[in-house]
């Protein structure tokens, strides 16, 4: 393999991560990975694995790794809500300029209900930083 192997692995879950202490020091040259622990980004949780304690250096590097993961989903969030915005972009040429009266009559109500359902959201949160605003 090229490189060195980091310490730890991070394997991604839904919610955060199991984590593994990565162990290529062996008599077979093999590469172990040792669970140590399971964290949650969501509720910050981190729960070691077994009877295993964890050290103050694991401790730093799977807090270092959660706020990390943080950002990057964050970031991740917003280029999704572009997308979206592209997409209903490209619907609405899609609905213009080829679909048809089958098409149109299949999707017609679930876009609406959904448009609907967003627009009521996002009006009511800009009337809410409105009226922050002036208050301030």
């Amino acid at each position: 393999m090229a490189g060195e192997l980091p310490e730890f692995y991070f394997r991604v879950r839904e919610n955060g991560a199991t984590v593994f202490r990565v162990d290529t020091e062996n008599r077979q040259r093999r590469i172990d990975m040792e669970e140590i622990a399971v964290v949650n980004i969501r509720n910050g949780q981190i729960r070691q694995h077994g009877d295993r304690e964890l050290s103050p250096e694991e401790l730093e590097v799977i807090e270092d790794w959660m706020e990390e993961r943080r950002a990057v989903l964050a970031v991740r969030d917003i280029d999704d809500i572009y997308r979206a915005v592209d997409y209903l972009n490209l619907t609405t040429h899609w609905a213009q300029t080829r679909a048809e009266d089958e098409q149109l009559e299949e999707v017609t109500d679930g876009l609406l209900l959904a448009m609907h359902d967003l627009r009521s959201v996002l009006v009511r949160k800009k009337a809410d930083r409105l009226l922050k605003g002036s208050k301030d």
